[in-house]
């Protein structure tokens, strides 16, 4: 019975170790490696579902927000405060489209792949700013 017990234990410890979630930082910069102003680094970022996102807010006057309309059904809308840390889950495969709420205009954007999600047709229609939107096809054509 004893050994039983030991080999069942340490298989389920095994198993939930290799199910760990990961959690990825993302930087929010004034001015990015490429010198780009304001951008999240990395402005694409593929997740398995259940990994967890941490927005830093390394230079100050930054949030991380989701865009409205531009994430999977079902999924909870997120909004971060300014010069605030904050952690996201996504537990939803899907892609999602998100904004640093007072640079919007100028293209503070990002792309999340969660899963293996083709990207939805209409997820770059409708009104964004010009810089935003050329920022997020192209952290979308990263991802493809």
């Amino acid at each position: 019975m004893f050994p039983k017990l030991v080999v069942a234990t340490g298989l389920a410890v095994m198993m939930a170790s290799s199910a760990v979630a990961e959690t990825i930082e993302v930087q929010m910069l004034n001015k990015g490696s490429d010198g780009s102003p304001m951008v999240f680094e990395p402005s694409y970022v593929k997740l398995a579902p259940g990994d967890t996102l941490k927005f830093i807010a390394t230079d100050r006057g930054h949030n991380a927000e989701s865009i409205m309309d531009r994430s999977p059904e079902g999924s909870e809308d997120f909004k971060g405060k300014i010069n605030q840390e904050i952690e996201v889950t996504f537990d939803i495969e899907g892609w999602y489209a998100i904004q640093c709420k007072p640079h919007f205009a100028m293209g503070m954007v990002m792309a999340v792949e969660v899963g293996d999600a083709d990207v939805p047709e209409d997820f770059l229609e409708g009104r964004l700013p010009r810089r935003a939107k050329d920022r997020l096809e192209a952290a979308v054509a990263n991802g493809q």
